[in-house]
């Protein structure tokens, strides 16, 4: 039996995951993948990373419309060499799409995406009126 400290928030992140896995089961394909990614976020970004390794540049498009960041490509087959036959094959293939909807507004103009050995990593720089202040209180 494994003990778990109980607090609201480790709830809610549960709740919450629960929620985005339910949410891929009815969006995903009946073909293709969902390739993994992690989300992270600090006061200033949102970070999004998305594992594609063997993919190439040119067949990966990032989109942010309607405050929902679309990541989506293909991995195309690789054709087995004359002679040769494929006794197991594991590796996933072919077109996906993963859609994330932000909680708060991003500044469109400031979004940034780089892709280095096989991660994507698209950062989302929050709008400033989605970034928490510090409110001074006056006598």
């Amino acid at each position: 039996m494994k003990l778990v400290h109980y607090s609201p928030s480790f709830a809610f992140n549960r709740l919450s995951h629960l929620g985005e896995e339910l949410s891929q089961l009815f969006e995903a394909p009946l073909a293709g993948w969902l390739p993994a990614l992690d989300v992270q976020e600090d006061k200033d970004n949102y970070t999004v990373r998305i594992e594609l390794p063997g993919m190439k540049r040119e067949d990966i498009e990032v989109s942010l419309e309607d405050g929902a960041l679309t990541i989506s490509g293909e991995r195309k087959t690789e054709t087995p060499v004359e002679g040769t036959e494929v006794h197991r094959q594991e590796r996933f293939y072919g077109k996906f799409s993963r859609v994330l909807t932000l909680p708060t507004a991003v500044a469109a103009d400031k979004v940034k995406a780089t892709y280095k050995d096989g991660i994507l990593t698209v950062t989302l720089a929050k709008a400033e009126e989605a970034k928490p202040k510090q409110i001074i209180v006056s006598e």
